[in-house]
């Protein structure tokens, strides 16, 4: 069976390409398509791959204005061809779902949520921080990408959620139900440390909506200390608002990363995300996670037995539950079993049966 793998873009390199490159170990012999890619920016296990690109990778200043490119993306995608394959694969969070196939292939699609854009407009252009003239005329763009989105979305046979909350939304702009099968936690990146530091992390892009002011605000009040790793266009203004007690670090090497997971007392989550990795990284490490209670953090935080979750999205709120952390005991061992239910190992087995059910179906 002749398999082929789409993605929206490969100019990042972000949890959805994560996913992308665990599909390619699975399928190591088959071509991935896309609109654009950057090979510099690629993980590493996708550096072997045969990547295949649109015609969009020709134009102009794609690199720093990839996003203004928003209407030529279907074009590209549907542009791709596929007519060769029985069996397609798209990892999709907004374009890839629309890939045109043969009439008796079978279309699989992992959707990392529905077009963001389009259907959550608001959270959207604050996430991206746009300034007022491209608020006024983002909708007015946007209106043939929606409809081309709903037009296109029978074209997978399956869809594929990655968290309960992105199925719901599946269920509610497309009217498709989708198996929710959780990407996969890289494992051997983390384990559990012989100690504890006095320390809660934050490991996130400081934009708004990621809601890091809130952990700022909130360890102000509690003079405990917190370190933020990562960077983004809101940390001066999270620096000005912290006390001495707050480290930021910025961008540092991912062996890095794990080893501030491995010793935090408690990894802090304020957001909402359509699935969020980082608390089961911190799990992996044999840490317990303190989340905001919606979004992806409803499937992977268990209350109480791998983390605390908080129901608003307050510094009092976050307080109260930094405080209900400090006085649990976490069983390291437990949490990393947690976690492993997340592997590698478990994602491509449960992808391999959806697979084989849906080839017997056929």
């Amino acid at each position: 069976m002749k398999t082929a793998i789409v993605h929206d873009y490969l100019n990042q390199a972000g949890g959805a390409e994560r996913v992308v490159a665990h599909l390619h170990q699975m399928f190591p012999q088959a071509p991935i398509y896309t609109t654009i890619v950057n090979p510099e920016s690629l993980w590493p296990a996708l550096r072997d791959a045969d990547i295949r690109h649109s015609w969009m990778q020709r134009l102009p200043f794609l690199e720093p204005h990839f996003k203004k490119y928003l209407p030529f993306y279907p074009l590209a995608i549907e542009s791709l061809r596929l007519e060769e394959y029985d069996l397609v694969i798209s990892s999709s969070s907004a374009f890839a779902k629309g890939a045109i196939t043969r009439s008796d292939a079978i279309h699989v699609c992992y959707c990392h949520t529905p077009m963001r854009f389009v259907f959550d407009y608001d959270r959207y252009v604050e996430r991206e921080q746009y300034g007022k003239l491209v608020r006024t005329m983002l909708p007015w763009l946007l209106r043939p990408v929606r409809r081309w989105d709903l037009r296109t979305a029978s074209r997978p046979d399956v869809y594929i959620a990655n968290s309960t909350i992105v199925a719901k939304r599946i269920e509610q702009y497309y009217g498709y139900s989708a198996e929710i099968i959780p990407p996969p936690v890289d494992l051997e990146r983390y384990a559990p440390a012989d100690e504890v530091d006095d320390y809660f992390l934050v490991v996130s892009r400081l934009v708004p909506y990621k809601r890091v002011d809130l952990v700022v605000q909130a360890f102000n009040m509690l003079q405990r200390r917190l370190v933020v790793i990562g960077d983004g266009p809101d940390r001066s203004t999270l620096e000005d608002m912290a006390g001495p007690n707050v480290e930021f670090l910025g961008r540092i090497a991912d062996s890095e990363i794990a080893r501030y997971f491995a010793r935090c007392r408690a990894l802090i989550l304020p957001g909402e995300e359509d699935f969020g990795i980082t608390p089961l990284e911190a799990n992996a490490s044999g840490r317990p996670v303190i989340a905001y209670g919606a979004g992806g953090a409803l499937d992977t935080v268990l209350e109480d037995h791998t983390g605390v979750l908080f129901r608003e999205q307050t510094p009092a709120s976050l307080a109260a539950a930094v405080r209900k952390c400090e006085s649990t005991n976490w069983d390291a061992e437990n949490l990393r079993g947690h976690a492993e239910r997340y592997g590698p190992e478990v994602f491509q087995s449960r992808i391999r049966d959806l697979l084989q059910r849906t080839l017997a179906a056929r």
